[in-house]
């Protein structure tokens, strides 16, 4: 799944570097090409009385097959999970917030939602805090 870098508020970057195959990947085309050529040439699974049987070779690449989908569900949650974690910083701007401060609590309006790395931080009365630091989240009397 290819997220556009447009698409979502602070930084793309870290999604599409985390989604960038190696070398070292094996791709589904690249199965099918050794499945094909083992298919071919039955000597391909070794000398050693290797098994050529073909519900092995289906196994396989049903196998295969559900570890790209997962990979691939993986991503896409990821993604999803950054992109709430921006809208929650956003919705939290001029809220009155209570953050926990390594071992006291801290009141404050939300001051600014900074992203860095595609990551949502809160500022309140001056100092940046992790979203994992709110700990209460007061209606506005705007609504």
């Amino acid at each position: 799944m290819e997220i556009p870098s447009d698409f979502m508020i602070g930084s793309a970057d870290t999604l599409k570097n985390q989604q960038q195959k190696t070398n070292a990947d094996l791709s589904s085309e690249d199965f099918l090409q050794i499945l094909a050529s083992s298919i071919k040439n039955p000597s391909f699974g070794g000398e050693s009385g290797g098994s050529n049987d073909s519900t092995d070779y289906i196994s396989q690449m049903v196998q295969f097959s559900m570890m790209d989908q997962l990979t691939e569900l993986t991503q896409a949650v990821s993604a999803n999970l950054v992109m709430t974690q921006q809208q929650q910083g956003l919705n939290m701007m001029g809220k009155e917030v209570t953050v926990l401060d390594d071992t006291s609590f801290v009141n404050g309006k939300v001051e600014k939602v900074r992203f860095m790395n595609g990551y949502a931080t809160i500022q309140v009365n001056g100092k940046e805090y992790s979203l994992n630091d709110v700990v209460e989240v007061e209606m506005s009397n705007d609504v």
